[in-house]
């Protein structure tokens, strides 16, 4: 049977404060995240599941790639657009989880051919 959001987050981190601490340290370390917070709210206010996703895509592209920017240039190294600034620009605004699920897709399309 598959656990709560809740119940994962109390198994895993402790708490939804401790999760949302290692969150902001990837924020402020990784340079993973853009700045998409709304200050009054912040993390704090964001669903258990959502904060769950954002952890795991967080840990995965830290370990593969380190920084946003290199996820970027090896999306753009993989569709063969290295040179398209335009392209490069709109793929920064996106957000982490969005950017991780595109570069996913183009790699599974690239190397099926």
């Amino acid at each position: 049977m598959k656990k709560s959001p809740l119940a994962e987050v109390k198994e895993r981190f402790g708490s939804k404060e401790k999760l949302v601490k290692e969150l902001k340290g990837m924020f402020d370390k990784g340079g993973l995240f853009e700045d998409r917070l709304s200050p009054e709210k912040g993390l704090a206010h964001v669903s258990n599941a959502k904060l769950l996703k954002l952890h795991k895509v967080a840990a995965e592209i830290k370990d593969r790639f380190n920084t946003r920017e290199k996820l970027v240039e090896d999306l753009l190294r993989t569709m063969k657009r290295t040179k398209d600034e335009g392209l490069k620009a709109r793929f920064e605004k996106w957000g982490l989880p969005r950017l991780w699920d595109h570069y996913k897709s183009v790699t599974k399309r690239t190397t099926a051919k």
